[in-house]
């Protein structure tokens, strides 16, 4: 989890301490230029919404799947209530999945 968390502070020193300045686009550069290099960022930020969104549901389904198999062995009428909780969680998967198409989908 530490390891995690210094990561994070490094990918975010590495990359947000660099202040990008605004360049004037000049009359020889093609807007083809300007759309391959937007492409190279969606499809970063696509990969990055999914991906951590899958992470974040398979922490919370190993939490809530362990809790409710653990509840359903000692009580059976709360079957569908600890299904609810871990459809929940899968539901974080399906949101990151319906972000990336969003990103993906927009245009230049």
């Amino acid at each position: 989890m530490i390891f995690l968390a210094l990561a994070l502070v490094a990918f975010a020193f590495v990359f947000i301490s660099n202040p990008v300045a605004a360049q004037a686009v000049s009359s020889t550069t093609t807007s083809t230029t300007a759309a391959s290099s937007n492409a190279g960022e969606k499809f970063l930020a696509a990969g990055l919404a999914f991906g951590l969104a899958a992470l974040g549901a398979g922490i919370g389904v190993g939490t809530s799947g362990s809790a409710a198999i653990a509840a359903v062995t000692e009580k059976a009428e709360v079957r569908t209530t600890a299904l609810i909780f871990v459809v929940l969680a899968e539901a974080i998967a399906i949101y990151g999945f319906a972000i990336a198409f969003i990103i993906l989908g927009q245009s230049a």
